[in-house]
């Protein structure tokens, strides 16, 4: 018979999941940090744009800016927190059944371990023998990874989430505003224009190598959706300034 895997070691594909869900949750980390810095700058940038059309006053400008990083940042951060908190518990009601049926039907959870195992690529005999080592090490956490795809040392804080997004909502919004207050009048729109794409240009190139997809497509994508909305907003904010609104 093959020789059975060391019990200080988790077998192949247990130690393979890990790695590769440990390098996944990173990955998605990383994505939604700028997804979420995208959101900031294409919808304060939206919103200051507007107002240019409609006013030239910095301290209109400066007000809507950061109404719109305040808003936009706590809603990110209320709706992550919201988002993870359910899928934590979906995660916890999950653990807890199987915890449950680790107690009622020890030994028909541990045929399904070894079949889970053997559909990974081992073979029958040594999948049984994983099945039982990793079962007598912690069955729950044999079974948690290996069936239900959860580290249960490793559940997503919500709180963490929240701020995550909160921080990159906020990172991404601070560009637009500062690009239209800072600058004098007369260069303020093309300087918060110029800006606001070249970030879209690197949100772009960012979330399409983060996600193993050719750059090229998705920079252009993103700055011509961040275009139109600027296009439109000062559209917007020209007509109601021109009406006196």
């Amino acid at each position: 018979m093959t020789e059975p895997p060391e019990p200080s070691a988790p077998s192949a594909p247990a130690a393979h999941d890990e790695a590769h869900g440990g390098l996944g949750s990173r990955l998605n980390w990383l994505r939604a940090a700028v997804l979420g810095a995208n959101d900031g700058v294409v919808s304060t940038a939206g919103l200051v744009v507007g107002v240019a059309g409609a006013t030239e006053s910095g301290s209109a400008l400066l007000t809507a800016g950061l109404s719109g990083l305040l808003a936009g940042s706590m809603s990110m951060a209320a709706g992550e927190y919201v988002s993870v908190s359910t899928q934590r518990d979906s995660e916890k009601a999950a653990l807890a059944q199987e915890r449950r049926e680790l107690r009622e039907r020890p030994a028909a959870e541990l045929d399904e371990l070894a079949a889970l195992l053997a559909a990974r690529g081992l073979s029958p005999d040594v999948a049984r023998e994983a099945a039982e080592q990793l079962t007598a090490r912690d069955a729950l956490r044999a079974h948690a990874r290996v069936e239900l795809g959860i580290d249960p040392d490793a559940l997503t804080n919500p709180w963490h989430a929240a701020g995550a997004s909160f921080l990159a909502f906020t990172a991404g919004a601070l560009l637009p505003l500062l690009a239209i207050v800072l600058p004098p009048p007369s260069a303020r729109l093309w300087v918060t224009v110029l800006s606001v794409l070249a970030a879209l240009a690197l949100t772009g190139w960012s979330s399409a190598r983060l996600g193993a997809a050719p750059p090229g497509r998705a920079v252009l994508r993103n700055m011509a959706g961040g275009a139109l909305a600027m296009a439109v907003t000062y559209g917007a904010g020209s007509l109601l300034g021109a009406a006196g609104v």
